[in-house]
């Protein structure tokens, strides 16, 4: 194994998850930062390593990849610091456009890896919905039906929603959500041709955000796709519903199971083993500890990354146009 320094930035929920994922992986080599002193404490009790509140110092322990868990408006500012330092870099799940172009092109010119997340790539379920789409074994794909929900004070039980990102309009927990479930959507049936979509309110949670988006998407096969995304589900929803010409495919991630129904075939059903769920946590820790493998991989092999910065911008570009789909009711049509 090629030895590498781990430096991640963002200690909150996603940062400690990477420093486990990073030890499932065998990597002991990590150093921390984060503004908080609790938090920097906090990992060096859990997990006994290093942390830092100044970056200055995390960057003069020498490390070679940074992982960025911050709030998703500073990922844009730690890349460039990145890039700076010449260290290859993976970043959560992206929401805004800032400098992404300036880091796209300073990655061009770099031999820096830059790896956006794609955790749903790895997700068993996911895969298997492909491997199903791919078989056609259910025809001719017509349209789906896919509901992601969660009570936005269920994210992180041990503390105040009002207190971290996700209640501020501009990287609210539903705008993250959108794209985040967009990017394996396109993945898995294909580019958007164009977008119609309501979002609003609806809820009484103390935060200035839209905490629903309804959203139909049509896809330039041909397949219709209805997709609903909330804050305001009481307990956790993520369930697909996909029509074929020949039966239909439904997934539930809370079974943790993929079934699929032919006239042929009757009822077939898989459960599907996403890791360990640690506390307070719903997902579990499997896709996110192949998504750091093929990161690793990636830069140990030079490859293209699973995920780009581009692909990233160009969906990006589609929660835009969702956005003002709503803002101005027109269907908006994608430039691909």
């Amino acid at each position: 194994m090629i030895k590498m320094k781990f430096l991640v930035s963002g200690l909150g929920s996603m940062g400690k998850r990477r420093i486990r994922n990073l030890r499932q992986l065998k990597h002991d080599d990590i150093i921390g930062f984060d503004i908080r002193k609790d938090r920097c404490d906090e990992v060096y009790e859990k997990f006994h390593i290093k942390a830092f509140t100044d970056i200055e110092d995390a960057l003069n322990e020498k490390p070679d990849v940074m992982i960025i868990s911050t709030p998703p408006d500073l990922h844009m500012k730690f890349a460039k610091i990145a890039l700076e330092n010449n260290l290859h870099f993976f970043t959560e799940v992206n929401i805004l456009q800032d400098e992404m172009i300036v880091v796209i092109d300073k990655l061009k010119k770099s031999h820096v890896i830059g790896f956006p997340s794609c955790t749903m790539f790895f997700h068993p379920i996911i895969k298997k919905i492909k491997q199903l789409l791919e078989e056609r074994k259910i025809g001719k794909t017509l349209a789906f039906l896919y509901h992601s929900g969660m009570y936005l004070p269920d994210w992180h039980p041990w503390e105040d929603y009002r207190s971290f990102y996700v209640s501020k309009r501009i990287t609210g927990a539903c705008r993250e959500i959108v794209p985040f479930e967009l990017l394996w959507l396109i993945n898995n049936f294909g580019d958007i041709s164009n977008v119609i979509a309501k979002k609003a309110k609806i809820s009484n949670l103390e935060a200035d955000i839209d905490d629903i988006y309804s959203i139909l998407l049509e896809f330039e096969n041909g397949v219709k796709g209805n997709l609903t995304v909330d804050v305001v589900s009481r307990i956790p929803y993520r369930q697909l519903k996909i029509l074929g010409e020949d039966g239909v495919i439904i997934a539930d991630w809370s079974e943790r199971s993929v079934s699929y129904y032919t006239k042929k075939s009757g009822w077939v059903k898989e459960v599907m083993n996403d890791g360990k769920i640690e506390e307070n946590y719903i997902h579990g820790d499997k896709p996110y500890v192949e998504e750091l493998e093929s990161f690793i991989k990636t830069i140990k092999e030079k490859n293209i990354p699973k995920n780009t910065f581009e692909n990233d911008y160009k969906i990006l570009k589609i929660l835009d146009a969702i956005e003002k789909s709503s803002d101005l009711g027109t269907t908006q049509f994608i430039k691909n």
